[in-house]
């Protein structure tokens, strides 16, 4: 007897389907059919693939928090956005198109209001207003979901390189009147871990420079 249909279970398919044929190829049809379902089966839990992907994003998230212990109870505003976004980063490069997934989509509960709250608080204790706070935290919430969203079109799979992305083909296309174009890809398209450190280096010191009293 095959196992009950569930939430759960379609998620699950959901999400492994997703590392085998993306975003754009994930449809309601495909996972009915990896479920052995017909697709109307599949709307008695979700209206609709926006839906579907909702629950995705906010399993992610789950899975997320559980194997990523916060920060300890000493840890300032600093240590706590650096962990969120690294820890985040990881989560979706876990998923073939995961920052894409995430990226606009609504969380269906609040499992994540505990540890959210904590963050806050390092924030408030380190001089913060509550609005600055929020401000500095979706600052490098945005910039980390932008940067994986940006990696994964350069590398679509791990170990893989998307077409058009290749420094040197790139720099003999622009050629030698845009010198500085041309030597630009380096910097856009390879050491992702680097730039993406340096990144939240940046928005650190600019929370510290603009945000704090």
């Amino acid at each position: 007897m095959p196992p009950k249909l569930d939430r759960a279970r379609v998620v699950d398919t959901a999400l492994r389907l997703l590392d085998e044929t993306g975003l754009d190829g994930l449809t309601l049809r495909r996972i009915a059919a990896e479920l052995d379902v017909k697709a109307p089966a599949l709307y008695w839990h979700f209206a609709n693939k926006q839906a579907l992907l909702d629950e995705m994003a906010t399993e992610m998230l789950r899975r997320m928090l559980a194997a990523s212990p916060p920060p300890g109870p000493d840890a300032d505003w600093r240590d706590w956005l650096l962990a969120t976004c690294r820890t985040l980063r990881r989560a979706l490069l876990g998923h073939r198109d995961g920052a894409k997934v995430f990226s606009g989509t609504r969380l269906t509960d609040m499992g994540h209001a505990a540890r959210f709250e904590e963050q806050l608080q390092a924030f408030v204790r380190g001089g913060f207003a509550l609005a600055d706070a929020v401000h500095a935290y979706f600052t490098a919430y945005a910039f980390t979901i932008g940067f994986v969203i940006e990696e994964q079109a350069v590398h679509p799979l791990p170990g893989t390189r998307a077409p058009g992305y290749d420094p040197g083909a790139r720099a003999e296309a622009i050629g030698p009147d845009h010198p500085l174009t041309a030597a630009s890809g380096e910097g856009l398209f390879t050491d992702h871990d680097h730039r993406f450190e340096r990144g939240l280096a940046v928005i650190v010191a600019g929370a510290e420079a603009v945000l704090l009293p």
